[in-house]
């Protein structure tokens, strides 16, 4: 899992509540188990019209927001199913942060596993966020997971909370894969005692 330290970067203004998961990623692309491919994909019905032409309107197609990194987004984001291909869709289009007033817990824990920084604020913060992130191409935030702050265009700071273990995780790099692969000499040196003491299993 790539490392999040700190990530400058346009922020798209998505101001809509209860945006659900099958929002991020419509049930018929489900079908594949790769974490690749499914940016182009993302919130598809919203950006694409019946016969697969971008809807200009939609945030994410207008030429500002195409490169966006983060989502100021409205309340209970990432509700509805638990599908972890939402935050893969996020993370393939680029998205690697989600700042809302609040998330649907089983989201919200798949973006840690996945690389992906969910902050939580109070909703006038959430509103001054949302007023920088409607500056278009101007729109640039700092996320600092380190000293845990964001920096707006105007230079002003909104200090956020973060679990202190999912925060060593994202600034390491590591998902549940890579936690149990910091024990590989132990888990090693376990199953060579193992085999030895009990070579008929």
């Amino acid at each position: 899992m790539e490392k999040f330290v700190k990530l400058t970067g346009v922020a798209a203004p998505m101001p809509l509540v209860n945006i659900d998961t099958d929002m991020i990623i419509p049930k018929q692309f489900l079908k594949t188990i790769k974490r690749s491919g499914l940016g182009v994909n993302l919130f598809d019905e919203m950006r694409y019209d019946d016969n697969g032409n971008e809807i200009p309107n939609f945030v994410l197609n207008q030429p500002a927001y195409r490169e966006a990194k983060i989502i100021v987004a409205g309340d209970n984001f990432g509700c509805g199913s638990s599908r972890e291909h939402a935050p893969w869709a996020l993370l393939d289009f680029g998205i690697r942060c989600v700042i809302s007033t609040s998330f649907a817990d089983i989201f919200y824990n798949n973006c840690f596993k996945n690389g992906i920084l969910p902050i939580v604020l109070p909703q006038e913060e959430v509103d001054k966020l949302m007023d920088d992130a409607e500056r278009g191409s101007n729109a640039v935030l700092t996320v600092d997971l380190e000293s845990q702050e964001i920096t707006g265009p105007d230079g002003g700071t909104i200090g956020f909370d973060v679990d202190p273990w999912r925060k060593h995780c994202l600034l390491n790099g590591l998902d549940d894969i890579g936690l149990t692969m910091e024990k590989a000499a132990s888990i090693d040196a376990f199953e060579a005692k193992a085999a030895m003491e009990r070579p008929w299993v």
